[in-house]
């Protein structure tokens, strides 16, 4: 009797438990790029003017990914892709991180973006594209992984 009054109330509830879990979809992914290069210094700036910002997640709950790692490349002001605006860097306990940058100038047909990978531990790698606006300094873009 209690087994089936335990079944009952769980069928009833799951709805509303599902509906209380926050939705998070998976970040889009994009095109790597030709100019990717493994091993970027470790550092949160590559110059001042862009800040991006958010925290890294899971598809599974939403839940966040404490040191995730985010590797990200752009062209310098000139559209020219150099050393100097490679970078990459963990989130922190809390799956947060914040980079800062300069604004990608406009590579040959290209609006102006940034590249970006993140991985986790149990995750799939995340290849994606940041496209700021003209003059923009500040996104804020939470990065969500799906779990393998």
């Amino acid at each position: 009797m209690l087994r089936a009054l335990a079944l009952a109330l769980t069928l009833i509830l799951l709805p509303e438990i599902a509906a209380a879990q926050p939705a998070c979809p998976p970040t889009r992914p994009d095109a790597l790029g030709p100019f990717y290069e493994p091993n970027a210094p470790e550092r949160s700036a590559t110059g001042r003017g862009l800040v991006v910002s958010g925290v890294v997640r899971s598809v599974k709950g939403c839940l966040p990914l404490p040191a995730a790692r985010i590797e990200w490349w752009s062209a310098n002001a000139r559209g020219d892709y150099d050393g100097e605006h490679r970078a990459s860097q963990r989130a922190d306990g809390t799956g947060r991180y914040r980079y800062e940058t300069t604004f990608p100038g406009r590579y040959p047909g290209r609006p102006p973006h940034l590249h970006l990978r993140v991985t986790a531990p149990g995750h799939k790698p995340l290849v994606t594209q940041l496209y700021p606006a003209a003059a923009q300094t500040h996104i804020e873009v939470d990065l969500v992984l799906i779990a393998e």
